[in-house]
């Protein structure tokens, strides 16, 4: 059966995508940062492996690389990410904040992708989706909520992640960029528009029909291409 790679996968979105996947058979190799506490993953029935990581930590991604470096991955999904500072208005950033929203949003899943291409390249589906948000589209997002971190961190890992489509393409591996939805998760609270089980299935719609001529480009849970 294929192997699935979810990060963040103790909560929210990755934990419906981890329970999905291993309902349907699939091999799923699960992060997350605590695994003395993981949470629900624990109790998912099928293949699942939880592995400790914190994204953040690049020395753990080159150590678990080189622990998986006979596991073929036939999808990655770049899931793990935060919302960084809520703030209001330009007067009440909190740079730091900033800073370590672009770690986690932008930096890491670039490294991640880098890092796991061996694998996903010896999978059969060969195939890597990264979680970014509609608020990254400056075409198409409000202007009402600031939310500089969570924002400008989505929108430059959109380009991070187009960029390495195009370099990864004579691989043959399809990079999705993906919009959830606003999800009812400890991110988008709970008075969000839909539940992560409607999020994660249509995720796997979108991917299901994904293949090379969809690589580098950005899709809403429900197939809508979003523009940049």
């Amino acid at each position: 059966m294929p192997t699935v790679f979810i990060t963040g996968a103790n909560r929210g979105i990755g934990l419906e995508l981890a329970r999905q996947y291993a309902h349907d058979g699939w091999t799923v190799i699960a992060t997350c940062r605590n695994t003395l506490s993981p949470g629900p993953i624990a109790t998912i029935s099928g293949d699942i492996r939880v592995y400790g990581l914190d994204v953040t930590d690049f020395r753990q991604v080159d150590r678990l690389a080189a622990e998986l470096a006979q596991t073929p991955i036939d999808l990655l999904i770049n899931n793990a990410g935060v919302y960084g500072d809520r703030n209001y208005g330009h007067d009440g950033i909190d740079y730091a904040d900033w800073e370590q929203s672009f770690r986690v949003n932008t930096l890491a899943p670039l490294k991640i992708a880098s890092t796991f291409l061996p694998h996903v390249a010896a999978g059969e589906g060969r195939m890597i989706a990264t979680v970014s948000s509609v608020l990254a589209s400056i075409a198409e997002s409000s202007p009402n909520s600031a939310s500089y971190a969570y924002r400008t961190s989505k929108a430059a890992l959109n380009m991070a992640m187009h960029v390495f489509a195009e370099e990864v393409r004579p691989q043959g591996v399809t990079v999705i960029l993906l919009h959830p939805g606003w999800v009812r998760t400890d991110m988008g609270g709970a008075g969000a528009a839909i539940d992560a089980e409607t999020s994660a299935a249509g995720i796997r719609r979108v991917l299901n029909g994904a293949g090379m001529a969809e690589s580098g480009r950005f899709f809403a849970y429900d197939g809508r291409e979003i523009p940049w």
